[in-house]
């Protein structure tokens, strides 16, 4: 059974930064919180064992890519490429916070994290533990905590017991702030198309995209 540590998404313990690095450096396989709902990662790293893990944990079909969490708004342009003005303003506005953007990968990306289409998914979420972590040791790949199709986990309690046992180390911050699945947001010709739409309403993201008063 993975360990289980408490930690605080605001302001995480040296300690336990230290022993979730450790884990990442390693190879392993993270359960962690973030300001939407709870993530199961790894370092996005070339051949990382735990990337073909988290597929096998999470019985997801190993088509699909994971997205990636970064750690500053700067990261939209170190790992894609191509950016569309009305993505860096969505970018600007809504980082750190509950956005996914889908854009055309950089060389930065190693393949086996890019899309079939050639893009990749990147977030800044609004914890500073996450994002501590992604300093430490780099972008993470991340999806949500749960199998594949059930229900996301919206706290540390809420994780599926099989996932903490099969993860190499589970970060329990109790319940997450927003509780509700980030908005992803791709290119769609000359403006945004909003593939889910989760914690930003679609309303707001294209009312941004378009440069208008918030």
């Amino acid at each position: 059974m993975g360990d289980v540590w408490r930690v605080s998404q605001s302001a995480p313990s040296t300690h336990a930064l230290r022993e979730a690095e450790r884990v990442l450096r390693g190879g392993g396989v993270l359960v962690m919180p973030t300001d939407s709902v709870y993530g199961i990662g790894c370092a996005a790293t070339p051949a990382n064992p735990a990337h073909e893990r988290i597929f096998a944990i999470k019985r997801r079909d190993r088509a699909q890519t994971l997205p990636w969490l970064v750690a500053d708004v700067a990261d939209l342009h170190v790992y894609g490429k191509a950016v569309p003005a009305w993505m860096d303003r969505l970018a600007h506005e809504l980082w750190p916070g509950a956005l996914t953007l889908v854009v055309e990968a950089s060389e930065a990306v190693p393949p086996e994290y890019r899309g079939a289409d050639g893009t990749i998914a990147l977030r800044v979420p609004n914890s500073n533990l996450v994002r501590a972590l992604v300093r430490a040791v780099g972008p993470l790949a991340t999806t949500s905590a749960n199998t594949h199709g059930e229900a996301a986990a919206t706290s540390g309690a809420g994780i599926e017991q099989r996932i903490v046992e099969q993860a190499d180390l589970t970060l329990d911050a109790g319940p997450a702030p927003i509780a509700v699945a980030s908005t992803i947001v791709g290119c769609s010709g000359d403006g945004p198309c909003v593939y889910r739409e989760g914690a930003i309403a679609t309303a707001r993201i294209k009312s941004i995209a378009r440069g208008e008063h918030r």
